[in-house]
């Protein structure tokens, strides 16, 4: 007599069925985007609906056998169709568990549901056979509910359609994994936030027709979370590379050079040597493979010493005296004082004024910012204006530029006499309509401006000392007059993205300073006499802030 071992669905799966039946009626396209990703943007959300279409929810239940699971789901109430094998899934489980993939017996068998509008939709069961060798599984599975999703499919994709919308969810939720199910023809793409408040919205499937190997395998390797940690730890590598990149001059050669012999005589490298150090920096971007070598990208070309805005000064500080303070970042966490000053026993400005090769390099890589320089010229209109203050304008290139863009104006650079001697040589083009003055901002300013830039100046100090920079201003300031402070601000929400946050950490460790929100700056001028009329983008993510000091009514 041959005996039937029924399924058997463990109680605590009966009770997870119906927590995903009711997850699938209670929702649809726009509310299950709308609470897997609340930080989406209007456009963002509007692009995913667009294209994708809440499709069904699975969980991952364990009977003990597949034979007549389907009878007895039935008798449940939960029809579903014929059983398939899931190949994704059961791959992810023998990974996870070191288990031979021909030991486990994983299936898929969907239900017809509909959602709260009245869409169809799918209840997803994956079931794995669990004989009693395997319960530790099955156990540790309930607990954690890795293979629990809900499901976006995208009916209409083609590789450019899923990469988009890939990045999207991407930006919210991490990689988690996927593959090709040849069985349907279907590639997915698995995402998990772990610290979602609701489990049912920690795990997205983004299911596609059809095959994507490349996208897929970005996907996959985007989503080992090691191999994202390590290429985060190796970021001080690339700083080195491109710092040793700029020091040989290397991007220079690349304009008339690609063959490895050439290139290795021109810089008096190893071959052998050189030739690694650009197949690294291709993985960054910076130089790509050509017939016969290498030849330089876009992004490469801005590491020549020829180009106008060159960030070559600034590879050669970020590889050099900023990189070795960087080292002792943990000592600056822990006692709130500046590593720089650890490092090399002075703070970085009286380091650098007393070393004149080094303060002019500082000054090249505070002036390569120049795509700041030429929007400010072009947003901002100098038109009513006489006489334009640079405060501690570095080598003159801002103020330079302002001038060049607005020839009635006048120009005055308040500097200390070490800046002043490199600012003459940036300023000679517009000498006749320029005066140099010799001082100490936190002491004095000129009162004879009708605009005042104050560009990268206050993120260097404490709050304290900008209220008191501001003041000195503010004083010497005549009434009718505008200040112009240019700074990277942080976003004013926790994970926001800037490149102030990275820089706040630089100013801890390098300056002493930090970097700040527009509400602190908000305060800090108003604390000083003036009020913030308009905040500007400019490119870098920088803003100038337009402060005056407010006008008092005159008396009837």
């Amino acid at each position: 007599m041959t005996v039937t071992i029924a399924p058997a669905l463990a109680p605590e799966d009966l009770a997870r069925l119906t927590a995903v039946t009711t997850l699938i009626r209670a929702n649809d396209t726009a509310s299950v985007l709308a609470a897997a990703m609340p930080s989406l943007d209007e456009a963002e959300r509007a692009a995913l609906a667009a294209h994708t279409r809440f499709t069904h929810a699975a969980v991952l239940v364990f009977p003990r056998t597949l034979d007549g699971l389907g009878a007895e789901l039935a008798r449940r109430g939960i029809q579903v169709g014929q059983t398939i094998p899931s190949v994704v899934v059961r791959d992810r489980l023998s990974g996870r568990y070191g288990l031979p993939v021909e030991e486990l017996t994983v299936g898929i068998l969907r239900a017809a549901v509909t959602d709260r509008l009245g869409n169809p939709c799918e209840l997803e069961i994956f079931a794995m056979a669990t004989p009693p060798a395997l319960v530790h599984v099955a156990e540790d599975e309930r607990r954690h509910g890795r293979e629990n999703h809900f499901a976006l499919a995208v009916p209409r994709a083609d590789a450019i359609v899923l990469c988009g919308l890939r990045e999207i969810v991407a930006g919210r939720m991490r990689p988690d994994g996927g593959g090709y199910n040849g069985h349907e023809d279907n590639t997915i793409l698995y995402f998990r936030d772990a610290q979602h408040p609701q489990p049912a919205f920690r795990r997205l499937e983004l299911i596609s027709a059809g095959k994507f190997p490349q996208l897929l395998d970005l996907h996959r390797r985007e989503s080992a979370a090691g191999t994202h940690v390590l290429r985060l730890m190796t970021g001080a590598w690339a700083t080195q590379a491109i710092a040793a990149a700029a020091e040989l001059c290397l991007p220079d050669h690349l304009v008339t050079m690609s063959d490895l012999p050439s290139l290795a005589a021109a810089t008096g490298t190893d071959g052998d040597s050189l030739g690694r150090l650009l197949r690294y920096l291709a993985t960054l971007g910076l130089v790509r493979a050509s017939e016969g070598g290498h030849a330089l990208t876009e992004l490469g070309s801005l590491l020549r010493s020829d180009v106008d805005g060159s960030l070559r000064p600034l590879a050669l500080m970020y590889g050099g005296p900023f990189y070795r303070s960087f080292a002792e970042l943990t000592a600056a966490v822990r006692t709130g004082e500046e590593s720089y000053a650890k490092v090399f026993g002075e703070h970085h400005f009286a380091h650098m004024a007393a070393d004149p090769e080094l303060a002019e390099l500082f000054h090249a890589s505070m002036a390569a910012s120049n795509a700041v320089f030429t929007d400010l010229a072009r947003m901002i209109d100098f038109g009513r204006a006489k006489t334009v203050v640079d405060i501690a304008g570095g080598n003159g290139a801002l103020l330079s530029r302002v001038l060049a863009a607005n020839p009635p104006l006048h120009g005055v650079l308040l500097e200390r006499p070490h800046a002043l001697a490199v600012a003459e040589t940036t300023l000679a083009p517009v000498a006749d309509r320029c005066t140099l003055v010799a001082g100490d901002f936190t002491e004095s300013v000129p009162s004879t401006g009708d605009v005042y830039l104050l560009s990268r100046v206050l993120h260097d100090w404490d709050d304290a000392q900008c209220r008191s920079i501001l003041a000195t201003i503010a004083d010497a300031m005549p009434d009718h007059a505008e200040l112009l402070v240019i700074e990277r601000l942080l976003p004013d929400v926790e994970g926001g993205e800037s490149l102030a946050v990275a820089w706040d950490v630089h100013m801890l460790c390098n300056v002493g300073g930090r970097e700040r929100t527009e509400s602190h700056y908000r305060a800090l001028l108003a604390e000083a006499g003036f009020e913030l009329t308009a905040t500007v983008g400019l490119p870098l993510d920088t803003y100038v802030l337009r402060a005056r000091k407010p006008l008092i009514p005159a008396a009837r």
